[in-house]
């Protein structure tokens, strides 16, 4: 989610007040998924992060939580959501710390899928959710239950979502961050409100979301419900992730005026907070990042969502089609990065899937179970609207909060 995002930058712009306060940036679950996803690494300094949002109403046990925190988050119960990449976002961070860049990936681009032995395309959203019931299922039949298996199968779908992503945007990944829903809202519950500020009233059953137009401020459910909406806007998921980034300009604005970003005590409940649900990458060195990014809340930080090329049907499931050769092209230039394409890559997913499963690029083929009951893709079908005009990109700047819809 958002927040994630947050905890990221809280982390490179106070990492040296931490440090020389002799404060230990420790805690975090650390995942080794990178590793076991095979993918690139940035190289002369840059630093590429991706954010996942994990839509689970699951604790790291893979039990449900408790009823009145699901009340809370307004998302149903245990069987609502899956492990669904509901958010996911790339961030880039050149070695000098300036013009900083980042990509929203929507949750349904239909993409090829890396690491999944069930599908060769899908929603990218599902790469996450597939590969942990592969490994859960594998692992479950050797007898491990509970947390190990939790864990276990958590790693898999992070490498999956990490090798796809790759694939999609042909630039190295070098740290990721992951939170759930409860860690969204324990985060936004510790900052007491976020201010946001909205084009046109919305009201929405499904996400909870109930806010007239103009400037407000959200509380924790409030703010889950604001970048969780989709129904109802004019955009669907698409408006959604304006909302996230519109969300992150609020919080950095917040944070500046609690003077988080100066006083330690402050520094340190956040991250309390954040160690509890947010994992991160193992080998993250957060101590030269924090020298690397700087003062990166003065900077600007520029947004763009992908770009969508149409809408179809797989199945009974509405997908966004993509064009990923154009999509690796934008953001390679971008990033100033690139990496190998894919020797089978698709021009564009306008059309029919290929009948060949794509190559496993930079995914440990062995760590796959030899069966699995998931649903085998279908076809696409016709095109049945063209997609939005590609975004141009909303540059977030410190202190401003941008209206949306």
């Amino acid at each position: 989610m958002a927040l994630t995002l947050l905890s990221v930058l809280v982390l490179a712009v106070t990492g040296t007040i931490w440090w020389s306060t002799n404060l230990v940036i420790g805690g975090f679950d650390v995942s080794r998924a990178l590793a076991e996803a095979k993918v690139a690494k940035s190289t002369g300094g840059a630093a590429n992060i991706l954010v996942m949002g994990l839509d689970s109403r699951k604790d790291r046990n893979g039990d449900d939580l408790p009823a009145d925190v699901l009340q809370q988050l307004h998302a149903g119960d245990g069987s609502n959501g899956g492990y669904n990449t509901n958010t996911l976002i790339l961030l880039h961070v050149p070695a000098d710390g300036k013009k900083v860049v980042a990509f929203s990936i929507p949750r349904d681009d239909y993409v090829s899928l890396v690491g999944v032995k069930s599908r060769e395309k899908g929603k990218i959203k599902e790469a996450y959710g597939l590969r942990k019931a592969e490994v859960a299922d594998q692992l479950a039949a050797q007898g491990v239950s509970g947390r190990d298996l939790e864990e276990q199968s958590r790693e898999s779908a992070r490498a999956a979502t990490l090798a796809t992503v790759e694939r999609l945007v042909g630039v190295p990944i070098d740290h990721f961050a992951e939170v759930s829903l409860v860690g969204f809202y324990d985060l936004a519950k510790t900052l007491g409100g976020v201010e946001v500020c909205l084009n046109n009233p919305v009201r929405d059953g499904y996400s909870g979301a109930a806010f007239p137009a103009g400037r407000q401020k959200l509380n924790a459910a409030q703010s889950l419900a604001f970048v969780r909406q989709r129904h109802g806007l004019a955009d669907g998921d698409l408006d959604r992730t304006h909302r996230q980034q519109a969300f992150i300009a609020g919080v950095m604005v917040q944070l500046q005026k609690q003077g988080v970003f100066s006083d330690v005590r402050k520094l340190q409940s956040l991250i309390s907070v954040a160690q509890q649900d947010v994992v991160v990458s193992d080998g993250w060195d957060l101590e030269q990042f924090a020298r690397q990014v700087g003062q990166i809340a003065g900077t600007d930080l520029t947004f763009t969502t992908l770009p969508v090329t149409g809408y179809a049907n797989v199945g009974d499931q509405a997908v966004n089609l993509v064009d990923a050769k154009a999509i690796r092209a934008q953001v390679q230039k971008a990033f100033g990065q690139s990496i190998p394409d894919p020797a089978d890559e698709e021009e564009s997913t306008s059309t029919s899937p290929a009948a060949d499963a794509p190559k496993q690029v930079g995914y440990t083929e062995a760590a796959a179970p030899a069966t699995t009951s998931a649903p085998a893709t279908t076809p696409v079908g016709p095109t049945v609207a063209p997609g939005p005009t590609p975004d141009a990109g909303t540059t977030l700047r410190g202190g401003e909060i941008p209206c949306v819809d």
